[in-house]
């Protein structure tokens, strides 16, 4: 989790983010995002800090939303099995909306209120995959926003002015430099991981972070030691 304090967006080189973190890009209409947020409990499980940074994984989609068409086939059935394993439920939306603003009111929020930054996500996913609400609605995203004791006169400022925008066009940013292309994707140990793997393999990866993060404090130990 990340409260008690903002924490920046990290460094554009993998070797400037510590080993203990772990850069999470996500869309809140992605379902294999919905999904991994049980491989992120896997990663935090296992002392790693997650640092949630919004990514619209469909900018192409105009306000008001599309269609979302019916979901049927393999991929779906296995979404929904994955999502019954991990105790989320999962009542598909008949529509897909424009996530910039809920987005870029989620990067706000991680920036000014990380008290309450995973929190509001998990409501912003929660609002689409379970409840049907539309992400593409303002009120929407202010009622649940406002819930969580976020300040809502801020929070409109920011998205007025273009700077919760802003803030969301840096992370995309930083997400493209890497190499991310897709939602899920997270930065583990120096190593770009797209898509909802296995929770098995989160396992390996929590393991290899924390061997990194091992190897980052011996030597971190050695140089305090030739002070």
């Amino acid at each position: 989790m990340n409260a008690g304090g903002a924490i920046p967006v990290p460094g554009d080189r993998p070797s400037s983010i510590p080993a203990s973190s772990v850069p999470h890009w996500f869309d809140v209409i992605c379902p294999f995002c919905y999904v991994a947020q049980q491989r992120n409990d896997v990663l935090e499980a296992r002392g790693l800090n997650i640092i949630r940074l919004p990514f619209q994984v469909h900018p192409e989609i105009p306000p008001g939303g599309v269609d979302a068409g019916p979901r049927a086939g393999p991929m779906y059935a296995a979404l929904e099995r994955e999502a019954a394993r991990a105790g989320l439920p999962l009542n598909w939306p008949a529509r897909l909306p424009d996530t910039g603003t809920a987005l870029a009111a989620a990067e706000w929020v991680r920036l000014h209120r990380p008290d309450v930054s995973d929190a509001f996500i998990g409501e912003l996913f929660t609002a689409h995959f379970v409840l049907g609400e539309d992400l593409g609605d303002r009120a929407v995203i202010e009622r649940h926003a406002g819930a969580l004791g976020v300040d809502l006169d801020a929070l409109r400022a920011a998205l007025a002015s273009g700077v919760a925008s802003a803030s969301l066009a840096g992370v995309r940013s930083l997400g493209a430099r890497l190499g991310v292309r897709v939602t899920p994707s997270w930065l583990i140990a120096g190593e770009l991981i797209s898509g909802l793997l296995p929770v098995w393999e989160f396992e390996r990866l929590a393991e290899k972070a924390s061997a990194h993060r091992h190897d980052d404090r011996r030597r971190a130990d050695a140089k305090e030691g030739e002070i």
